[in-house]
């Protein structure tokens, strides 16, 4: 049997609202819950399971998501006109911008949560 990606659970202060957001941004269709979590599909049917940890306090994690251009350009529309804070970098220096390293393009953003969100066209240092 191959190996395949199947989910995350990904902690939220209000899983409904992660969940809401990042299907939003990406243009996925709408969260489904059941039970403790509250999950977003992407391709080939991997899930993001947004989940609400009895911790007073949330680590940031950083979740990054290779795209083709056009999605690029749909993501980032949607990210313009929700006037989302984004960057150019991770650490936050180049708001309002994107970057162009590896031959493509990139930006960085966050969640509800406070989760560290990106897309990229190309993937670094020639890693697909």
């Amino acid at each position: 049997m191959s190996i395949r990606f199947n989910h995350a659970i990904i902690a939220a202060i209000d899983r409904q609202a992660s969940a809401s957001f990042f299907a939003f941004v990406f243009g996925l269709p709408e969260p489904v819950s059941w039970g403790p979590f509250t999950s977003v599909t992407l391709e080939e049917g991997v899930h993001l399971q947004f989940a609400e940890p009895a911790v007073a306090e949330i680590q940031m994690q950083h979740y990054a998501f290779l795209v083709d251009d056009d999605t690029f350009d749909q993501i980032y529309g949607r990210l313009q006109a929700g006037e989302f804070d984004h960057w150019a970098d991770p650490q936050r220096a180049l708001p309002s911008q994107i970057n162009t390293h590896h031959g493509g393009r990139g930006v960085y953003f966050t969640d509800p949560a406070g989760h560290g969100l990106e897309i990229i066209t190309r993937p670094y240092g020639g890693v697909s």
